[in-house]
């Protein structure tokens, strides 16, 4: 969740995965998935940062955490190390096509 404030000042947490598109006209308004609008004090770039931000630390919790066993005996789930970090790699792993 990230941290925006309402026009009246008023803080409120919202999913930035549901924010559809953000418009800065002159106030920046967040559009959500269901069509949702919200008025915020936070500029387009401040939102767009707060959202990096959100999701880089998401990244970093996911790679700190102990891979957790299924209990159903599946495989887990982890981030495949890159082709040149000389770590093995296990399971069928599919590489990427080079990006063009």
């Amino acid at each position: 969740m990230i941290v925006v404030t309402r026009l009246d000042s008023r803080e409120f947490a919202i999913n930035p995965d549901l924010i559809e598109r953000i418009f800065a006209s002159p106030d920046t308004t967040l559009v959500m998935a269901d069509g949702a609008k919200y008025i915020v004090t936070e500029s387009m770039a401040e939102i767009i940062e707060l959202i990096a931000r959100y999701r880089a630390y998401v990244i970093s919790l996911a790679r700190d955490m102990p891979a957790a066993v299924p209990s159903h005996g599946g495989r887990t789930l982890s981030i495949v190390p890159p082709s040149d970090s000389g770590e093995e790699r296990s399971g069928n792993t599919v590489p990427l096509p080079p990006a063009r």
